[in-house]
């Protein structure tokens, strides 16, 4: 197969443009209209109808450059990994910010998963080379997954991926999933690798196929991007989004099964983030982050069993540095910020934007 080569470098200078022809950041959700009634009545319809749009949330984590965040209903808490940092924080709806988990262990947290059935936050380990813990002369050698406790933000374990894959590669484990059954499903950006975990953290390599070799070259950064994003779904299926805007179905009974899911049409490229739709549908966004437009938010519709997929575009983010959606207060949909621009040009950052979206 052709690569898709994409003739941008990513140099810091670009990335500090493209950030800032992006910040314009959307203010609220959009609203459904106020429908037919009287005159006198409609403008107060309106009103009501504006009132509750959900804003978009200001964090003030300084330097946290989250990748990817999840939402606890119960305690009302998002929880945002730092890649800068390596820790997890606690954002509340407000805006406010504080750490949750600062585990040393933990280089770059990028993937976050709450595990609500386990009071658990699992939580992916990369190195970029970029954060406080990192080994500059050698990044993209740590690639592990850690489980902490809800609650506390102890940690129960932290598994060395690489020790499990043993193939002297470069690893970026991009996100994961947790099925019914309490195990983790994570998913290596650099090679066409799905390690499974189960609740206990023992680690093995679930599936390595050609359909999950990357495709996608990010010229002076990095080659053969592949999966980026990863959701267990109804039928005992993953999902996974490739970075080039294809997605793969693995059936978990029969990983050898796997086969490219036929879309509508592709999603855009690089595909950052997805989050399960109680409806069985999934949310994805893509981001700009290499051509400087808006992101896309885009609703992908399963048929047959996800051996077909409608792709439709949604809604959009200015911010073209967009990498995550997630559920948020009132079953809401919020997508993530980061300002990963500010992360790989070098510098500072006082906060991240948590932008409501449509869905569908």
């Amino acid at each position: 197969m052709k690569k898709t080569k994409l003739k941008i470098a990513i140099a810091g200078a670009v990335l500090v443009a493209m950030a800032a022809t992006g910040t314009a950041l959307a203010a609220s959700g959009s609203s459904d209209g106020a429908g037919s009634g009287s005159g006198s009545e409609k403008p107060r319809i309106e009103q009501s109808s504006q009132q509750k749009a959900p804003s978009a949330i200001k964090a003030d984590g300084a330097n946290v450059f989250p990748h990817s965040l999840d939402y606890d209903a119960r305690s009302k808490t998002f929880f945002a990994g730092s890649l800068k940092q390596g820790k997890v924080y606690a954002v509340t709806p407000d805006g406010k910010v504080r750490t949750f988990i600062d585990d040393p262990e933990l280089v770059s947290a990028q993937a976050v998963n709450v595990d609500r059935e386990r009071d658990r936050v699992l939580v992916s380990n990369v190195d970029y080379g970029t954060a406080d813990r990192s080994n500059k002369e050698s990044p993209f050698g740590i690639a592990g997954v850690g489980s902490y406790d809800l609650k506390t933000g102890k940690q129960d374990w932290c598994v060395d991926l690489t020790a499990i894959a043993l193939d002297g590669k470069k690893h970026l484990i991009s996100d994961v999933t947790v099925a019914p059954d309490g195990t983790a499903y994570a998913v290596d950006e650099l090679t066409p690798t799905v390690f499974r975990i189960d609740t206990e953290g023992r680690a093995s390599v679930f599936l390595r196929s050609d359909l999950l070799q990357g495709e996608l070259d990010i010229p002076n950064f990095l080659d053969d991007v592949g999966m980026a994003a990863v959701e267990w779904v109804k039928g005992n299926q993953l999902i996974i989004a490739m970075a080039d805007g294809s997605l793969v179905r693995v059936p978990v009974d029969q990983p050898e099964d796997a086969a490219k899911v036929k879309l509508s049409a592709p999603l855009a490229s690089p595909t950052a983030g997805m989050r399960l739709l109680k409806d069985g549908s999934i949310t994805a966004v893509s981001s700009g982050l290499l051509s400087g437009k808006p992101a896309q938010i885009q609703h992908v519709k399963p048929r047959n069993g996800w051996k077909e997929a409608t792709v439709t575009v949604t809604d959009t983010v200015e911010d073209p540095v967009t990498s995550d959606v997630t559920e948020g207060p009132g079953s809401t949909t919020y997508a993530l910020s980061g300002g990963l621009a500010d992360l790989l040009a070098g510098k500072p950052n006082d906060g991240f934007t948590l932008t409501p979206v449509k869905t569908n």
